[in-house]
């Protein structure tokens, strides 16, 4: 987002809140690599060998910083422990993570039922935000599971829920199977 206060090219101004700015660093593995360990594997079989370190994981778990996963076949389980890179501008955990936290439980949820060779992408994602979720929210967890998987299409529902079981935000995600012709 460009200030409209600062000449082009400037570098952007230093917070006004007297705070420290803060920085991120991370790493993440060639993604048409992960494409390729894949390869004539199940579903199941993927996320098995990245749970053992064989698949390294896709980047938005390091983007992200997915602390685990969990997954067995039509269900998907993931923890993500809220931090200020997730914030929007309100001070909290921005709506667009949750979103992303839950579409991957949904995805790899259905992923999980898929044959090596069959692919899935997600045809749209509903979404209800229950409460806001902040850094004193502690660890969330999204926990999904395939309601329908059918020859063209799939249906899951998820949901993040925090430590005592606190419900924030629910999803049902359809997505398209797309099978070797």
């Amino acid at each position: 987002m460009a200030n409209r206060e600062t000449p082009a090219g400037a570098p952007p101004a230093a917070p006004t809140t007297g705070d420290q700015r803060r920085q991120r660093t991370f790493t993440w593995d060639d993604p048409s690599a992960i494409v390729a360990a894949a390869a004539g594997r199940s579903g199941v079989e993927v996320f098995a060998a990245m749970r053992d370190g064989t698949i390294p994981l896709p980047p938005i778990a390091q983007t992200l910083d997915f602390d685990s996963f969990a997954i067995d076949e039509g269900g998907a389980t993931f923890q993500l422990t809220p931090q200020e890179f997730h914030y929007n501008p309100l001070g909290t955990v921005h709506g667009g993570v949750l979103a992303t936290l839950l579409d991957t439980a949904c995805g790899c949820a259905v992923h999980s039922m898929l044959p090596a060779g069959v692919f899935y992408t997600s045809l749209d994602l509903s979404l209800k935000f229950l409460r806001p979720v902040t850094i004193g929210t502690g660890p969330v967890t999204a926990q999904a599971g395939v309601v329908h998987l059918g020859r063209r299409t799939a249906l899951a529902e998820g949901r993040i829920t925090d430590a005592a079981g606190k419900v924030y935000a629910t999803a049902s995600s359809s997505c398209l199977i797309m099978r070797p012709e």
